[in-house]
C-alpha cells in the first residue's frame, strides 16, 4: 500500500470514528431531553420504573377535586380507569378548571402523588373575539 492510499485510509477511518462518536454523543444529549407522554393507567402501571423521571401525565381534571394552595393548585386527574393527585407548583393556566382534558409534566412524588410543574391545556381551534358592546367603548 503506497502513503497516499494509508493516508487517505487513516483520513477515512479518522472520520467515520468521530462521526460515530458524535452520534453517541447526541443520542445521550436527546435521552436526556425526552419527556415521556402517559395516560394516568400507563402512569400509574409504570410509576416505580419511571420514579425519578419527568413524564407528562394525561387525563381530565376530577370535578370537585381542584383545591387551590398557597404555592399553585391540588386536583385530581383521571382516563376513566385509574386516578391519581396531582400537586401543582406555579399558577396554572388561564383556561384550567374542572374537567377539562389537561397533561401535566412533572415526576412522581412521595407515595401515589404526581409533582407537576407544567399544565398544558388543549382548547378549540376556533377563536371567538369578545363581544364588545358599542356604545361603551367611546
Amino acid at each position: 500500500m503506497t502513503t497516499r492510499v494509508r493516508r487517505r485510509t487513516i483520513a477515512a477511518a479518522t472520520v467515520v470514528v468521530v462521526a460515530a462518536i458524535a452520534i453517541v454523543v447526541l443520542a445521550f444529549q436527546l435521552s436526556g431531553n425526552i419527556t415521556y407522554f402517559r395516560t394516568v393507567s400507563e402512569a400509574v402501571d409504570q410509576r416505580a420504573s419511571e420514579r425519578d423521571q419527568r413524564i407528562r401525565l394525561a387525563g381530565e381534571v376530577v370535578p370537585g377535586t381542584l383545591r387551590e394552595t398557597r404555592t399553585g393548585v391540588t386536583f385530581r386527574v383521571t382516563d376513566g380507569k385509574d386516578t391519581v393527585t396531582v400537586v401543582h407548583q406555579g399558577d396554572p393556566p388561564g383556561l384550567f378548571k374542572d374537567g377539562v382534558p389537561v397533561v401535566c409534566e412533572g415526576e412522581w412524588g412521595a407515595g401515589a402523588v404526581f409533582d407537576s410543574d407544567r399544565i398544558l391545556i388543549k382548547h378549540g381551534s376556533e377563536y371567538e373575539p369578545p363581544k364588545v358592546d358599542a356604545k361603551q367603548a367611546r
